[in-house]
């Protein structure tokens, strides 16, 4: 989309009789936006939305007003874990309009943001690898998890993520409800921060609602939006970690923290740590402590899967063993017999978990994954 210019935006209007206090008033609106953050589009209204992205204006009114559940839920068993709560996690599909207005706002607007350095996922350029080097060499390694990472995320945030780029407060609003869903009336969202004032205060009757949303996970609007609510987070947890001397990354949920000091030991951990969860609880977040792990000198290290004691990352054993594992069977039974005894559902799903595995092993290690894709040019895939 064209950057906005405002004599070309006034010209058009004033070609096609527009009042000129309208005029006067969208113009002032768009230059505020303009100069929060020019590469963004401005957006006057939720009808102005929904043309620009192509979508039915009566059916996000209706979104916005949580008049309706745009979408469709289903569950994905999360990998074994004792310390699992809750085993599925929930994936929620939005209706084809709600999908392409999320879409035009995640390419549109949310693109345009700025994350803050710290946070490596969901940006364009990023990579795993990216995020795991500056980790490389390290002594001390130190992994701790966001537990229901979109799902902590509020409404709330959300909304100060649009008015941030520079969007009027009703527009905030109602894109903020677009990207996000009323979950069920557990016991954590009956919470006061999933109470909202909008009961009180919306002067659109339709818009009064008691409760708040969350980032839906599925939504393509939802991962862009979660790294932007976190910028504040990510500052101050930069602040912690510049105090105790080590380098911070962020992927998602996944924090990693880690130093090359001889004098960093278990006080310094513990200290570390504290900081960062009483950090998350300030804003809403929940540690997940089961899966935080500390690695210290002498152990092996791994961030996301990636070797990380070396001067660059790179792909451990068990992921090499596990890929020839794949080859071997796939090229000893065939496709439908492997994924038999692999217990995948279909043929397909097995397919596109080795595809997936080699796609990994490109960003990491090309000449490997060039060696995989040849090992497995003879397989006879069903069509």
């Amino acid at each position: 989309m064209a950057l906005w210019r405002p004599r070309q935006y006034e010209s058009e209007g004033l070609r096609r009789g527009i009042d000129h206090r309208v005029l006067e008033h969208a113009l002032a609106i768009g230059q505020q936006i303009a100069a929060a953050n020019p590469r963004v589009p401005p957006i006057f209204s939720l009808r102005h939305l929904a043309h620009l992205a192509d979508a039915n204006y009566g059916l996000l009114r209706k979104i916005v007003s949580r008049h309706l559940e745009p979408y469709k839920l289903f569950a994905i068993r999360k990998r074994s874990s004792r310390s699992n709560k809750k085993p599925f996690r929930i994936i929620c599909v939005p209706s084809p309009d709600l999908m392409k207005t999320q879409r035009f706002i995640n390419r549109q607007i949310l693109a345009h943001g700025n994350p803050n350095p710290a946070s490596r996922a969901y940006c364009r350029g990023n990579s795993i690898w990216e995020a795991a080097e500056p980790h490389c060499s390290c002594r001390w390694l130190i992994k701790l998890d966001i537990q229901n990472f979109f799902e902590s995320i509020s409404e709330i945030a959300v909304y100060r993520v649009f008015r941030a780029l520079g969007y009027q407060p009703l527009v905030s609003f109602e894109m903020a409800r677009i990207c996000t869903r009323l979950g069920s009336f557990t016991h954590f969202r009956r919470k006061s921060r999933w109470i909202s004032g909008s009961a009180r205060y919306s002067v659109i009757e339709d818009y009064r609602s008691v409760r708040m949303g969350h980032l839906p996970q599925g939504a393509p609007s939802s991962p862009r939006l979660a790294n932007l609510a976190l910028n504040s987070f990510d500052a101050e947890v930069g602040v912690i970690s510049s105090r105790f001397g080590v380098a911070y990354t962020r992927y998602a949920d996944d924090l990693a923290f880690s130093t090359s000091d001889r004098t960093f030991g278990r006080r310094p951990v513990q200290a570390l740590v504290g900081e960062v969860y009483a950090a998350m609880r300030r804003i809403g977040l929940s540690p997940n402590t089961s899966k935080a792990h500390v690695s210290p000198p002498g152990a092996r290290k791994v961030v996301l899967g990636l070797l990380v004691d070396g001067e660059a990352p790179r792909l451990p054993r068990d992921f090499r063993a596990k890929m020839r594992q794949h080859i071997y069977y796939l090229q000893l039974y065939g496709p439908a017999e492997h994924a038999r005894r692999r217990n995948f559902a279909a043929v397909a799903g097995l397919r596109h978990h080795v595809e997936g595995l080699v796609a990994f092993a490109r960003g990491i290690d090309p000449e490997y994954a060039d060696w995989c894709q040849k090992e497995l040019e003879p397989v006879s895939w069903p069509l």
